[in-house]
């Protein structure tokens, strides 16, 4: 995985050196090119234009299409948190589970994440190897995360997950709940925006529940 070496240098929330500042902007200008014009019709001259920097910089950073489109993804979950730093503390799991619960509920019905996967599904037969970039770059990523945690967790004894990959889908799925499902489709989802954090604090207390020791 390339997340440490590119979220570390260009999402840092302390002062970014030129080169950090020439990366950001990058990352920036390619998940909306590819998220307006899709994978396929995005090239690195493009991204370089919109970027505001040349083609030789956006190589030095990136060495590939493939290496800027799985660094662009887990640039979003580096700004919403989704990083290994957010599920260290074993010994509050609770809080940690409810934070990464509102994390991730954000950031999965994101307008750039929504349009990225709509972007891999429309050209699943003519670039199969974009799902994959995307799913081991984002999903996969996130559920790996998760996964650890809940296997340090499982080590102090509070709760317990008997298999903590099966565990982390089941969580990440309950938390797409019928939001994403519209959003997905292009309906309107508007009604459901009021109840989206009582839909995911709901969603946690069952999923702990069903994990405490009794």
């Amino acid at each position: 995985m390339i997340t440490a070496k590119h979220s570390t240098l260009c999402q840092h929330n302390a002062p970014k050196t030129r080169s950090e500042q020439k990366c950001a902007q990058i990352l920036e200008a390619a998940i909306e090119l590819f998220c307006v014009q899709g994978f396929p019709n995005t090239s690195m001259d493009l991204v370089a234009k919109k970027a505001g920097v040349s083609k030789q910089t956006v190589y030095s950073h990136f060495g590939s299409k493939d290496e800027l489109f799985i660094a662009a993804i887990e640039s979003k979950c580096v700004v919403h948190q989704l990083t290994g730093n957010l599920l260290e503390d074993a010994a509050n799991a609770e809080q940690t589970i409810r934070m990464f619960a509102t994390q991730f509920g954000e950031l999965i019905v994101s307008d750039e994440v929504l349009a990225v996967f709509k972007t891999c599904l429309a050209h699943t037969d003519s670039h199969p190897e974009l799902s994959k970039l995307y799913f081991d770059a984002g999903p996969k990523h996130i559920l790996g995360l998760l996964s650890d945690y809940f296997t340090r967790v499982n080590e102090l004894g509070e709760l317990h997950f008997a298999n903590p990959h099966d565990s982390a889908v089941r969580l990440c799925l309950m938390l797409f709940g019928e939001l994403k499902m519209r959003l997905e489709l292009g309906l309107d989802a508007t009604d459901l925006l009021k109840d989206r954090q009582s839909y995911i604090d709901e969603t946690v207390s069952l999923f702990l529940h069903a994990h405490r020791k009794s």
